[in-house]
């Protein structure tokens, strides 16, 4: 199997439950890692930068836990590691879908420079679960969730 060059940047996969420090991997065992392919051009129009570290983020351990409360976005949320690292739920650069719950984290090294790109006007709004009543939910679930198998729609886990 031909190992993706990008995988020496970034690295995606899904995370266990545990109440173990936020800042370490989390991975679920077996280990189960999620595809980078479907990375593309999606025609942003804003552009800034966010450092998350203890000397440059106001609040900075109020905001991580906040951070890593499981929320979700009413627009995509799109981030590119340039420096420093942490955790995503899914995910170099990461595309959340707009409607997908997701949660980030800083690692053991306490420090990230991430490049936040927008299309059209940036929106912050984070709205923790349970929010499955958000129209963005319901478009998530219906274009990335639910896929037709013969007759049968199945739930792909949401």
């Amino acid at each position: 199997m031909v190992q993706d060059p990008r995988e020496e940047v970034v690295q995606a996969w899904y995370m266990d439950n545990s109440d173990e420090d936020q800042r370490l991997p989390h991975h679920r065992e077996p280990k189960e890692f999620v595809s980078l392919d479907q990375l593309t051009d999606r025609g942003y129009s804003y552009m800034d930068f966010c450092e998350v570290c203890p000397e440059k983020l106001p609040n900075y351990e109020e905001k991580i836990k906040n951070f890593f409360e499981e929320h979700l976005h009413t627009d995509e949320e799109i981030r590119y590691c340039v420096a420093g690292s942490g955790y995503f739920d899914k995910g170099g650069m990461i595309v959340l879908p707009a409607g997908i719950y997701h949660r980030f984290t800083l690692d053991a090294n306490n420090y990230i420079k991430a490049m936040r790109l927008f299309v059209g006007d940036p929106v912050w709004t984070p709205f923790n679960r349970p929010h499955d009543h958000l129209p963005a939910r319901k478009e998530y679930i219906k274009a990335f969730v639910e896929k037709e198998i013969g007759d049968h729609a199945v739930n792909a886990a949401a």
